[in-house]
């Protein structure tokens, strides 16, 4: 492991190159799905987040999965070929199909059709929405095409792989009037909404800062690290996209990809968008951000087969005082200190300086967050009612923008000041400029 080493400039190129109250606001006029109609699906990206949400969506009758895409007819994810649970179009096929078969509500199935290219299913005139659980690089092409046709979207955390594609997606579903939901399933756990309505009560006072734990990167390669022709199931070329094409490798590839700057930004930005969207939900800074940023302690594994962080951290400060630190050296979850106690919430467990106030039976007082006890029906829901869901584009894109301008802050060694506002740093070209990069390889395009 080698100790925190400033990124510079044209390693960061390279390396980029290569690679609080949510409003309920109705949508407009666009229809959808009429009443007792049900809502048809196309899920793209058939790995093992991809399979979660096929058995989600495929819990609600009034949901119908018409179409199931993947550049892989068949994998083992991460583990040798032959063994565990099978992955790709043909065990999704398969499960749908099944699913229909033994329905008892009444639903008819001619089989599902099957796409290796997601631009079919969203060219299908009979699909309603698209869910997106591809690897990050894809976040952004899927989204928007799939916005184009006319579909409304549910894509998987984190919303987009670069900066610019966070924003194109916003303004593009804000311009269409989509309805648009992020896989932040956080949002949708009453363990979290009670800890935010707690925080915006006043429960624990002013809040003064915020620490903000996420895993660790990975420090060793993950899985083997041998150069070999990508399996015939795949697609690579077309699993790679607007990415470099790297040598394929198992420790490279499912699972692992997130690894290397070409198709992810690391375990940082893969959960960054649970822990710091819970916070800025709490902060209220929803469509807002912080107004300095600086990256610290940052390290890096000895190898070449990833290049994102081992150890991290990111100190953010806001324009109301608060501070916060986003590092894999906090426990998992959010600590959102106040100067009259704080709280503590991850996945299952909610502590605070208070334990009466812990229970999900107590009142926290006047001021309510957004209602979901549901991520999956939340978004069915606003479909047919063309409202915004409690996970929308913008929310999302805010809330992992400090794991995008801590790359920038380690790139240039120095501490960044931001202007929520505009979405850029302040009076600083050099950085603005790395905030931009995420070039795609030709032929694709970010404007279609």
């Amino acid at each position: 492991m080698s100790e925190s080493r400033p990124v510079d400039r044209r390693q960061f190129l390279a390396s980029a190159a290569a690679a609080t109250i949510v409003s309920s606001t109705s949508l407009g006029n666009r229809t959808r799905a009429a009443a007792n109609d049900r809502i048809n699906l196309g899920v793209v990206g058939l790995g093992s987040r991809g399979f979660n949400l096929l058995d989600e969506f495929l819990g609600h009758a009034d949901a119908q999965i018409v179409a199931v895409c993947d550049v892989d007819s068949l994998h083992y994810r991460d583990n040798p070929w032959g063994k565990g649970k099978t992955f790709g179009r043909e065990p999704a096929q398969q499960a749908v199909d099944r699913h229909y078969a033994r329905d008892k509500s009444g639903t008819v199935s001619r089989g599902v059709k099957v796409y290796g290219d997601f631009r079919e299913v969203c060219s299908q005139p009979e699909i309603d929405a698209i869910v997106v659980a591809t690897p990050d690089h894809w976040h952004a092409l899927c989204t928007l095409t799939a916005l184009r046709a006319g579909k409304d979207v549910y894509c998987e955390k984190p919303v987009t792989h670069f900066f610019h594609e966070g924003q194109a997606v916003y303004r593009e579903v804000a311009s269409r009037q989509a309805v648009f939901q992020t896989g932040s399933q956080q949002r949708s756990d009453p363990i979290f909404r009670h800890a935010v309505e707690l925080v915006i009560n006043g429960h624990i006072g002013k809040v003064q800062r915020v620490e903000v734990g996420l895993p660790p990167g990975y420090d060793k390669p993950q899985g083997d690290t041998t150069v070999q022709q990508p399996p015939t199931s795949i697609d690579y070329d077309m699993w790679c996209g607007p990415a470099p094409v790297l040598p394929y490798m198992r420790a490279r590839h499912h699972r692992w990809w997130r690894g290397h700057r070409a198709y992810g930004g690391g375990v940082l930005m893969d959960w960054i968008g649970h822990h710091n969207d819970i916070t800025h939900w709490a902060l209220g800074m929803d469509r807002s951000g912080p107004t300095k940023i600086s990256a610290v302690g940052w390290t890096f594994p000895d190898t070449s087969i990833y290049n994102t962080p081992h150890h991290y951290e990111i100190q953010c400060e806001y324009a109301s005082g608060v501070s916060t630190s986003i590092a894999n050296r906090h426990p998992i979850g959010s600590k959102i200190i106040g100067d009259e106690g704080w709280i503590y919430v991850r996945r299952g467990k909610l502590e605070t300086s208070d334990a009466r106030i812990a229970s999900l039976d107590f009142d926290c007082g006047p001021k309510k967050v957004y209602h979901s006890d549901n991520h999956v029906r939340n978004f069915l829901d606003c479909v047919r009612l063309r409202k915004e869901c409690i996970a929308p584009a913008e929310t999302a894109h805010r809330s992992i923008t400090p794991g995008h301008l801590g790359y920038v802050s380690q790139a240039l060694g120095r501490a960044l000041n931001w202007d929520s506002d505009q979405e850029a740093f302040v009076e600083d070209e050099e950085a603005n400029q790395l905030l931009s990069v995420g070039e795609y390889r030709m032929p694709w395009q970010l404007d279609g």
